[in-house]
């Protein structure tokens, strides 16, 4: 998720075809051991980590941890923070845009070892789903902090409507690759993944809609404070 995607902003935009060659592997990371599961309605850091440093970071709080999928809940109103210093991507994008998730709560999917995350939207009005946004990222890490990642610019729109899917931000993926915010095995990862979600999608297997449609959170579950 990238500029113009930031707290408050519409998350289907306008069309847009990924083109590239797609190489057939994808780097992936282990799965967490049972050990280290966290527990539901725990408050933990999601952080994005740019340069081996915290580039954004926002307490969510746990929805459900197993060993092949992770579920977090970012509450409307949460504060959000930022890295200080100079960084090879620039300040993140969303530090002159808002100082807090100004978008309705969303609930965040992903499992180890995949490079994205399937969030889901509510329309704040009707609180129906108006739609899956997928995030590519790094695969997950689970810290002493809670969980780390980093966004990869590129995104997918799914609405809830049956309506086709839309790329998103892909102009700006393939200026961070051109520009060498990615190395060329990176960018080459990250089409590939988005290469392959896709054929999965068109295939008709979303594994998360059966589960996670109709999910709610619980009342009390408003913006949390960061972790102690």
């Amino acid at each position: 998720m990238s500029v113009g995607d930031e707290p408050g902003a519409g998350a289907a935009g306008p069309a847009n075809d990924l083109g590239a060659a797609v190489p057939t592997a994808v780097p992936v990371s282990e799965p967490v051991s049972a050990g280290t599961l966290l527990t539901p309605g725990q408050v933990v850091l999601r952080r994005e980590i740019l340069d081996g440093r915290v580039w954004l970071s926002h307490p969510v709080r746990v929805v459900a941890h197993e060993p092949d999928l992770l579920a977090v809940y970012l509450a409307h109103d949460t504060r959000l923070s930022f890295g200080e210093g100079e960084f090879s991507w620039g300040p993140h994008g969303w530090s002159t845009v808002a100082d807090r998730w100004r978008s309705p709560g969303v609930l965040q999917l992903q499992r180890p070892g995949e490079a994205y995350a399937v969030w889901a939207f509510r329309d704040p009005e009707t609180d129906e789903l108006s739609g899956w946004y997928v995030n590519f990222q790094d695969p997950y890490r689970i810290t002493d902090e809670g969980v780390d990642t980093l966004d990869h610019e590129l995104d997918l729109w799914i609405p809830a409507d049956g309506g086709p899917y839309r790329w998103k931000d892909v102009e700006a993926f393939e200026e961070r690759a051109r520009t060498g915010g990615f190395t060329p095995e990176q960018a080459a990862a990250v089409r590939a993944e988005a290469a392959a979600l896709a054929a999965r999608i068109d295939r008709g297997d979303t594994w998360w809609t059966e589960r996670w449609t109709h999910w709610r959170p619980a009342a009390q579950w408003t913006a949390p404070p960061p972790p102690a």
